[in-house]
C-alpha cells in the first residue's frame, strides 16, 4: 500500500459519515438547479459552502486533514483551520492541504464534475470513496 492509498483508507473508515454528509450536500445543490447541470459557478460554489456551513461540516474538516496526516505518521506544525490555506471549497469540491516534510497532501471531495463542450457543472462521485481524491506533490 503506497502513501495515497494509507491516507485514503484512513479517512474513509474515520470520516466516512462526514464524507456522505458532504456527498448529501452536493445533492441538495443539485436539486435547486433547473436541469441536471449548470453553466454557472455561482450556482454551485456558492450554495454547496452554505448547505456545508448549515451542516457543520466546514468546521469538521480541520480533523479529518489532521487525522489524514496522522495516517503517514506526520504532524502538522499548526492546528489547521476551515480556510486558506488549508481549507478551500471550489467548484469540484472541497480541497485540504498540508505541508508535509517531503511532500504536499492535497486531497480533494471531488463531489461535483466539469463537462466540457458545452462547459457545465453536473454532479459528479456518488460514493466517499469515489469522491476522495488524495496526491501527495514533490515540494
Amino acid at each position: 500500500m503506497n502513501r495515497e492509498q494509507a491516507v485514503h483508507g484512513a479517512v474513509l473508515d474515520d470520516h466516512g459519515s462526514l464524507l456522505e454528509t458532504i456527498l448529501d450536500c452536493a445533492d441538495e445543490v443539485v436539486a435547486s438547479w433547473d436541469n441536471e447541470g449548470t453553466t454557472e459557478r455561482r450556482h454551485v460554489v456558492e450554495p454547496f459552502k452554505n448547505a456545508l456551513a448549515d451542516r457543520d461540516v466546514t468546521g469538521r474538516l480541520p480533523a479529518l486533514l489532521v487525522d489524514a496526516v496522522a495516517a503517514l505518521g506526520e504532524e502538522l506544525p499548526a492546528e489547521p483551520v476551515a480556510a486558506p490555506p488549508y481549507l478551500t471549497v471550489t467548484s469540484v469540491g472541497p480541497v485540504l492541504r498540508a505541508t508535509l516534510a517531503d511532500a504536499r497532501l492535497v486531497m480533494t471531495i471531488r463531489v461535483f464534475a466539469i463537462e466540457r463542450d458545452p462547459t457545465r457543472y453536473v454532479r459528479g462521485a456518488a460514493t466517499p470513496a469515489e469522491a476522495l481524491i488524495v496526491a501527495l506533490k514533490s515540494r
